[in-house]
């Protein structure tokens, strides 16, 4: 059986090495000052302290591009848009027009922040969030005290999302056994959302199965582990250093706030 992909969980680096729960923390930490920014030089700095992370978790650059390549597909259309959509500042020259399109300083400023801000996210999330195996984060954010729920939302997933998927390869099979060949017409509809139709019915069943048999096995709303996690010297120093950077984002925010 095929798992989700955990490529990135496997390693010897200084970051793997440390303790998920700091790497957890961190992340959040980080990624939630970048996103709260308003200004370029405080969101390249969290860029460079992500491209920094992601040497010291020892990633390959062809991983980290691909991942990198997939987020960016999206930014280009805010590239596309944005810049024309944003009015131009009173008695200010458009930096692009294309006919009766202006594109406004304001608009590719906006723009450049959010692709600053977006990769720097995603370096931050590869170097801290993608090296901690599955098996480990959901203990992890267990003893962070993230809601019991969301720790089971999370591991569910993780375990079944390929069962379903599986499901689905066994179906489509079925259907090309009997002769079906996709096209742009009704049937092909009709029968697609067949296939939709019963894979839903199909995960809900598997799910009551699920469910009964562990509540037949003494599950009262807790997953038990066996992971032991050990806060280190290089764990506070981790910790330490990202709350460093954390407040060099938020110092230079509000030193331009200051200086506006």
């Amino acid at each position: 059986m095929a798992t989700i992909d955990q490529s990135l969980a496997h390693g010897d680096s200084i970051i793997h090495t440390m303790d998920p729960r700091v790497r957890l923390g961190c992340a959040v930490l980080l990624t939630v000052t970048t996103a709260l920014l308003h200004w370029l030089p405080p969101a390249l700095l969290a860029l460079a302290t992500g491209a920094g992370l992601t040497l010291l978790a020892g990633l390959r650059p062809q991983t980290v591009i691909r991942r990198l390549a997939v987020v960016n597909v999206f930014i280009v259309f805010l590239w596309i848009f944005l810049p024309f959509s944003v009015p131009l500042a009173a008695q200010g020259e458009p930096v692009l027009r294309l006919g009766p399109l202006a594109a406004s300083r304001a608009g590719v400023d906006l723009a450049l922040l959010i692709t600053v801000k977006s990769n720097a996210i995603v370096l931050t999330l590869l170097a801290l969030m993608a090296t901690i195996p599955m098996q480990d984060l959901g203990p992890a954010m267990q003893r962070l005290k993230v809601p019991e729920k969301l720790c089971h939302i999370l591991l569910f997933t993780y375990r079944y999302l390929f069962v379903i998927h599986q499901e689905y390869r066994t179906m489509r099979r079925a259907m090309a056994a009997r002769g079906f060949t996709p096209g742009t017409n009704r049937h092909t509809y009709r029968a697609v959302a067949w296939l939709m139709g019963m894979l839903l019915v199909r995960s809900w069943d598997r799910a009551e199965r699920v469910h009964s048999a562990m509540r037949c096995r003494g599950f009262r709303g807790r997953f038990h582990s066996m992971a032991r996690f050990t806060v280190s010297a290089r764990d506070v120093m981790l910790l330490a250093g990202c709350t460093a950077m954390a407040a060099a984002f938020i110092w230079l925010e509000t030193t331009r706030r200051g200086l506006a």
